[in-house]
């Protein structure tokens, strides 16, 4: 029996378009778990970043892993876990680029599923860079976020 294709539970507060197929794509070669998908705006963000990080700015992306024992996960196929990214800061950054909403949103994704899988920029080695540049040239999207705030 073959493995079920990732599914994206999404949860979209904005009127941005979204092709939740090229999502899942990106989301299936990354894990075989479930995740939420939330698109919401700069109010609620800004809300979620000074609960969960104690800062007062909105943020472009959130990533909320599911807090479970790994074995629970396998067992019972949990999700693992949300990413909340901003419909404002999509749009903004995909205007001030040069490339579309949806490629922008597909980077957000690709940072957030990688936070969910447990990599961290701050404090790993290049390994999540390495990862999203290797998964973001996968789908032929433009430059990542990670290599952006490099330059």
């Amino acid at each position: 029996m073959g493995k079920l294709p990732t599914m994206i539970d999404l949860d979209n507060q904005t009127n941005l378009d979204i092709d939740i197929d090229r999502l899942e794509n990106i989301a299936n070669a990354l894990s075989s778990q479930d995740v939420e998908l939330i698109i919401t705006d700069d109010d609620s963000m800004q809300k979620l970043n000074a609960e969960h990080r104690g800062k007062e700015s909105s943020t472009d992306v959130l990533s909320f892993p599911l807090e479970t024992p790994f074995t629970e996960q396998n067992i019972f196929s949990m999700p693992l876990g949300s990413i909340v990214i901003s419909q404002n800061y999509v749009k903004n950054k995909a205007k001030e680029l040069g490339h579309t909403n949806q490629d922008e949103l597909s980077l957000l994704f690709i940072h957030g599923m990688l936070h969910l899988l447990g990599f961290d920029h701050e404090i790993d080695s290049g390994e999540m860079r390495e990862k999203e540049k290797e998964t973001i040239e996968m789908f032929h999207l433009p430059k990542s976020l990670i290599v952006r705030t490099e330059e």
